[in-house]
């Protein structure tokens, strides 16, 4: 059976709080052995981070932090003087995160909405998507900015609405909507910053375009970085899935299939 990225809580009303972290918890950790080779797309968006880091940091957080590269990452860019701290939602990344980085940072498994670290505690934070798997931006906002030290920085790498259009656009069907996520736009992030006491927010949105051979491929990347959770009690049939293909070729370009991210960078003072 393949599965779709599902609807956040806000968007889903079947799945609140602890049932909808439990089911993305064990999504990601199900994907977390391939999550790294699969991860193009990923390592791609983290590049506009890694461009914006400052000079210096001494207790840096990466937020999300998966299978742990972006982790290492920090922690081999700011030497043996920073501390980083790798958060994951999900047991079976951090497990991934430890026996491939070992001790490049300390692994805490832990909920973006509800960090277990001490107040004005991070010069800087670093987050390559994972935000919009939060259904309560204005608790992760409140959290980070409780964390950051007054001067810190916080470096988030998040999808706005248009991201994964085609996929949407084939596996729709009449009067019933894909089950994808419900990303949030530049303006509702602004909102949330405010409210959480940042000083101020830049924002800059792009659009980054993949491409893949076939459905299959499509769904592999997306299948393969833990963003899918099928929607309880349904399953889709042989007749769905050549539905889905024949609307994704429609859309071919010459590269092959494309899947389209929006991908919003926020840079918030606190």
């Amino acid at each position: 059976m393949t599965a779709l990225p599902l609807a956040t809580s806000d968007c889903a009303g079947a799945l609140r709080g602890d049932d909808w972290q439990a089911r993305v918890a064990r999504a990601f950790s199900r994907a977390a052995p391939h999550y790294a080779e699969r991860a193009v797309a990923q390592r791609r968006m983290a590049e506009t981070l890694l461009s914006q880091l400052p000079e210096n940091a001494e207790e840096v957080l990466d937020l999300g932090c998966g299978p742990g590269e972006l982790a290492a990452h920090l922690a081999a860019r700011f030497g043996p003087r920073c501390t980083v701290i790798g958060l994951d939602l999900a047991p079976g990344m951090l497990e991934v995160a430890r026996r491939t980085h070992g001790k490049a940072a300390r692994w805490l498994c832990g909920d973006a909405a509800a960090l277990p670290l001490g107040e004005a505690s991070q010069d800087l934070v670093v987050s390559n998507l994972a935000v919009q798997w939060c259904p309560d931006l204005d608790a992760v906002m409140a959290e980070l900015r409780r964390v950051l030290r007054p001067g810190g920085r916080a470096l988030i790498n998040t999808l706005a609405p248009g991201t994964l259009a085609e996929v949407d656009h084939a596996w729709s069907r009449p009067g019933q909507p894909a089950d994808l996520l419900g990303f949030r736009d530049a303006a509702r992030h602004h909102g949330a910053a405010r409210g959480a006491g940042f000083r101020h927010l830049d924002c800059r949105e792009q659009m980054l375009q993949f491409h893949y051979p076939d459905l299959a491929a499509v769904m592999a990347s997306i299948k393969g970085i833990g963003a899918q959770t099928s929607r309880p009690g349904t399953q889709l049939t042989r007749g769905d899935l050549a539905r889905a293909a024949h609307r994704y070729e429609a859309q071919r370009e010459p590269q092959g299939l494309p899947v389209t991210y929006r991908l919003l960078t926020l840079e918030l003072y606190a």
